[in-house]
């Protein structure tokens, strides 16, 4: 069988709500990572042979087959095809995936995996809310509720579920929210971002354009303090998660070309890196946001690997609770995991997070002479994908 390299990743810097990218159509902005994907490689845009990209809220800007919409706002020729993808919060890195199996398998050989969110366009879990109040019914069915009787589906209680479950305290949830906000902090002020970041022009929710390109992640609090994290209200009474040790509300983009060897040929580009294994897995749909933790185990141990193996991990924070348990129940060296930041400093573009993720992996990666990264990331639904790589 064929194998997947990838041979450019970029993205967007994340917007905060109502900010900086705002006044993007999400299509547009999507594809400004296509474009810019076609930049880094040079490469002639009618060897792309499809676009899967990943987004979660499939509703007004972003339905009617985002991906597609994408293209048709890109530079790719109308030849290229294109379908979306929704496996919630991992519906990029999903994406990925496909794109991975489809050059591995060897019925095509140039693919474009991608994701876009724009949180504030389409407001988080839209697709769900507004037809129930236009009484056109609710995604829980009467089988799923008989099956989980009295259950409310919420990842707000997936989170603090999780707390209890392995242990942890408020205090180490904050101290976790500080850190990321120092990692992104170090990594943007260092550059570490400049090589994955495609420069956008500034586009505010009013439609205001500035004349200023964005190039910094907008969500990064450069003047967080712990005693600041310590001090914000708690989202549930008797819970132990804030505002400031979830993941922050984010618009972007991100985009990786796939490729197998006949694609390295065609393209007459070098690999940035080899996925060695990927893999998804389903588990407890009320606790929700556990599966990464038995999702990273059996990766391992399909790949052959241990944990130790791995240089660099990129665990998606959609709460604190999330990454600090994964470290508890893995054993990983806490020094590997998100040392650029994650999603409570950078922000959580929902569908586009998969692809965001891998961008900076892989980046991470030859910035730091690493060999093996891995990806995991919770996903509504009790889901979680796992991704492995090889830096080239």
């Amino acid at each position: 069988m064929a194998e997947a390299f990838i041979v450019a990743a970029a993205r967007t810097a994340g917007g905060k709500r109502n900010g900086k990218l705002s006044g993007w159509h999400p299509a547009d902005l999507a594809a400004q990572v296509l474009n810019a994907l076609m930049d880094r490689t040079g490469a002639d845009p009618a060897l792309v042979e499809d676009v899967i990209m990943g987004c979660v809220g499939q509703a007004g800007e972003q339905a009617a087959n985002i991906a597609r919409n994408a293209v048709l706002s890109s530079r790719l020729p109308e030849s290229v095809p294109a379908t979306s993808v929704d496996r919630q919060c991992g519906s990029s890195q999903q994406a990925l995936h496909f794109a991975a199996q489809a050059v591995m398998s060897g019925t095509m050989d140039v693919v474009i995996a991608a994701g876009v969110e724009s949180m504030s366009r389409v407001p988080i879990g839209m697709p769900i809310t507004l037809p129930a109040k236009n009484n056109f019914g609710f995604y829980v069915s009467p089988a799923m509720q008989k099956r989980y009787p009295g259950v409310q589906f919420s990842q707000f209680t997936g989170g603090e579920m999780l707390v209890r479950k392995y242990g942890l305290t408020k205090d180490m949830l904050d101290a976790f929210a500080f850190r990321s906000h120092q990692n992104a902090i170090a990594a943007s002020r260092a550059g570490a971002f400049s090589n994955e970041i495609v420069p956008v022009a500034v586009c505010m929710n009013d439609g205001t354009e500035t004349g200023e390109m964005h190039t910094v992640d907008e969500g990064i609090r450069f003047e967080a303090s712990l005693e600041g994290i310590q001090g914000v209200k708690l989202l549930t009474e008797g819970g132990a998660l804030t505002a400031a040790s979830s993941s922050q509300i984010c618009d972007g983009a991100a985009g990786l070309m796939v490729v197998n060897e006949r694609g390295l040929k065609a393209l007459g580009v070098q690999p940035l890196a080899r996925i060695h294994h990927m893999s998804v897995l389903g588990a407890d749909p009320v606790i929700m946001l556990e599966a990464p933790l038995p999702a990273t185990h059996r990766a391992l141990k399909r790949a052959g690997m241990s944990v130790n193996d791995i240089d660099l991990f990129e665990v998606n924070e959609a709460f604190a609770s999330v990454p600090v348990s994964w470290l508890k129940d893995t054993g990983a060296d806490p020094d590997r995991l998100n040392v650029n930041g994650g999603a409570i400093a950078l922000g959580h573009p929902l569908g586009g997070s998969g692809a965001k993720l891998m961008t900076t992996l892989v980046h991470a990666l030859h910035s730091r002479g690493k060999r093996y990264g891995l990806q995991t990331m919770c996903e509504g639904g009790g889901l979680a994908n796992v991704t492995i790589i090889e830096r080239l």
